[in-house]
């Protein structure tokens, strides 16, 4: 028998590798197309808000026509429900696991801390290690939070979980008026949004100390903080 050359070998390897690479179909091709899109519109929306946003603008950092995008959505409101709907899920079903842990595991004797980290933590190491686009997200959630688009959204998507944390923090304050939880719970999610806005004011003010996107440091004294805030309150408590 011939002995086979080492170019023959490697046409032949280039051959079987290439035959055992199928061709994506149709649909993959449309679900890669979407996913651009939505980190597109997402990077955008966290930067300029949902007026401050064309489709036109998405379809250019896509690298695609204007007209395609209409093929996936019917409007720029149905693209930021979108983007919004996409990881809203997760970072709201990851919050309620962790509360409803931290509530089977402190029984009767909740604490404020403890129920403020499950809360936030989560949230924290969910875009800490999410990635680019995690982070993303952080801003878009921070800027939309209080435009007429987001707050709508905010209501459907964590009204849930908020509750959920609240309820907690009433067993772990039973002499407070659920006025105070709430307002409580106002300033924690102040302080939050203003955190995933990133908006680099802290580095500015700090010489470089501090930074805005150190959300393992926000991590190791947020919790602690608010919880004190919250026990601050007690002041304003009946009785």
């Amino acid at each position: 028998m011939r002995p086979v050359s080492p170019k023959t070998k490697r046409d032949q390897a280039k051959t079987a590798s290439g035959a055992k690479r199928p061709r994506r179909s149709k649909a993959a091709q449309r679900a890669e197309t979407l996913e651009q899109i939505l980190d597109a519109a997402e990077y955008l929306f966290s930067k300029k808000g949902f007026d401050g946003v064309t489709l036109r603008d998405v379809a250019q950092r896509v690298g695609i026509h204007t007209t395609l995008l209409h093929y996936y959505f019917k409007d720029k409101a149905a693209l930021f429900r979108s983007v919004f709907e996409r990881r809203a899920g997760v970072t709201s079903g990851l919050r309620m696991a962790a509360l409803e842990s931290y509530e089977a595991q402190a029984g009767d004797h909740p604490t404020v801390e403890g129920a403020l980290h499950a809360f936030l933590d989560t949230d924290l190491d969910l875009y800490r290690e999410g990635g680019e686009g995690w982070m993303n997200y952080a801003s878009f959630g921070a800027r939309i939070s209080n435009t007429p688009e987001g707050a709508e959204l905010m209501d459907e998507y964590f009204d849930p979980v908020v509750l959920k944390l609240v309820g907690i923090l009433k067993r772990a304050l039973p002499d407070y008026s659920e006025e105070e939880v709430f307002w409580g719970y106002h300033f924690v999610t102040g302080s939050l949004m203003n955190t995933l806005a990133r908006t680099g004011r802290i580095d500015r003010l700090s010489n470089g100390m501090c930074h805005s996107d150190d959300f393992l440091a926000v991590k190791q004294r947020m919790a602690r903080f608010m919880a004190a805030g919250f026990h601050a309150l007690k002041d304003n408590a009946p009785g």
